[in-house]
């Protein structure tokens, strides 16, 4: 515990300072902060493993294991928590529909250890070659088509409770445009809390789980399986959501160096090869991929507090919560039209942050290669795309996904060629999960 140097006399940031990754406040204000980072993070983790069937406390539980390797592998320099990543849902629903849950888990290991390959290549080359590969046209086509994706599965849930579903959508929309700071960016965890509430007044929520379920107890663990037929085409849906992590973390990792120190840009392979390696263990045991938080930065931003010291504590947190599980059995018993609602809500975010990186990468839509990259893969992602060859089947993720690269690389080299230019797309832009701002 020493490790941390204590900031000021441990109780108050002066005006204009901040809290280094290297220093911490006061223990008891330490331990109230990561508290705050669990609670920060938790209505967006429950949502993922609540939609795709996942146990929810085992999800936890790797979300904490995750986000204390995180700060081992960054060597304690790099503030973060690694949460439920949104951009797994899509794949991970269809896969678990055509192959089953064993298949959709060796999709998320495939995932983590290609994400952890990249970090190793960006410790040893730089980051260029990813702005190259995804520039914000291309990178926002991609985190776009996976939000628009699911919409009809957000449109199945709310059918079923259309008043409930309605209450929740209402709720999150009036917490988001009421409030501001820690409260705004945790709208649709209390948009789910007051849509609870009027499933539980309306009668259609049942509680008789949780009353059988025991107080501590170990999490359900589920193992990847490599060998149930379907399950290599399963993994080629997942390939794309690498794109995303990238960016998120790319992202994370920025913003924190503009908050606190650039040399913490250093960090962004190290960044990269812990994501990849949380996200392969909680694949390999049954829990969701994981991705750094856009909701803890802004707890960060208003705190002015980025000591790790407050991230170990809320791993420490999270794992305690998992080993509940009644908590589980809580959010298991979220009915269906909370979750259309929030979902409604959710997954269009998702897209609206794709969108959110044209306009922050001044993408011109001017161009014609651009409008395409743009166009096509939306349409083949909303549609629902689907290419077959015997058993092996390339779903619309992967094709959009595809589509937008190929479109854009193909079109800018044939636009060299005839001597009329070409866009370099500008660097990655600055995004995470919930496209909440870092500053």
């Amino acid at each position: 515990m020493a490790i941390w140097k204590l900031h000021g006399n441990g109780r108050t940031v002066e005006p204009g300072a901040v809290v280094a990754p290297g220093e911490r406040l006061s223990w008891p204000a330490t331990i109230a902060i990561g508290v705050q980072h669990v609670i920060a993070m938790f209505g967006a983790t429950f949502l993922v493993p609540v939609l795709t069937g996942f146990p929810v406390s085992t999800t936890l539980l790797f979300s904490g294991i995750g986000t204390l390797l995180f700060l081992v592998i960054t060597k304690n320099r790099l503030p973060s928590y690694l949460g439920s990543s949104f951009a797994f849902i899509a794949p991970v629903t269809a896969a678990t529909a055509s192959a089953g849950m064993g298949s959709a888990l060796a999709g998320i290991v495939a995932v983590g250890i290609l994400l952890a390959l990249v970090g190793v290549v960006v410790q040893l080359a730089g980051l260029g070659w990813i702005d190259k590969l995804m520039p914000p046209v291309v990178s926002g086509a991609i985190v776009a088509l996976i939000g628009f994706n699911l919409a009809p599965a957000a449109w199945s849930n709310f059918k079923v409770q259309p008043v409930v579903a309605s209450i929740t959508l209402v709720a999150i929309v009036l917490f988001s445009v009421l409030f501001r700071g820690f409260l705004g960016r945790i709208s649709i965890f209390l948009g789910v809390v007051v849509g609870y509430i009027a499933a539980a007044i309306g009668g259609v929520l049942d509680f008789s789980a949780v009353g059988d379920a025991a107080w501590i107890g170990l999490p359900e663990f589920r193992v990847a399986d490599f060998t149930t037929p379907g399950t290599w085409a399963a993994i080629a849906m997942f390939l794309p959501v690498v794109l995303v992590l990238v960016a998120e973390n790319v992202g994370h990792v920025r913003g924190v160096a503009t908050m606190t120190d650039r040399s913490v840009n250093r960090s962004t392979g190290r960044a990269l090869i812990a994501d990849g390696v949380s996200t392969t263990l909680a694949g390999v045991f049954g829990g969701s991929g994981t991705t750094t938080y856009g909701e803890n930065i802004g707890v960060m931003a208003a705190t002015r507090v980025y000591s790790t010291a407050a991230y170990w504590v809320a791993g420490v947190t999270a794992i305690l919560l998992a080993l509940s599980p009644k908590v589980g059995a809580v959010f298991n018993s979220i009915p269906a039209g909370v979750l259309g609602g929030a979902t409604t809500a959710l997954y269009g975010l998702i897209g609206i942050i794709g969108i959110k990186i044209w306009v922050e990468g001044r993408v011109d839509f001017s161009r014609p290669v651009n409008q395409y990259t743009a166009a096509v893969s939306l349409v083949i992602a909303i549609a629902q795309f689907t290419m077959a060859w015997g058993d092996f089947q390339l779903g619309a993720i992967v094709l959009g996904a595809a589509a937008a690269l190929v479109i854009y690389h193909l079109g800018n080299l044939i636009a060299r060629a005839r001597g009329t230019g070409a866009d370099d797309g500008g660097p990655l832009p600055v995004i995470g999960p919930l496209g909440g701002d870092p500053e």
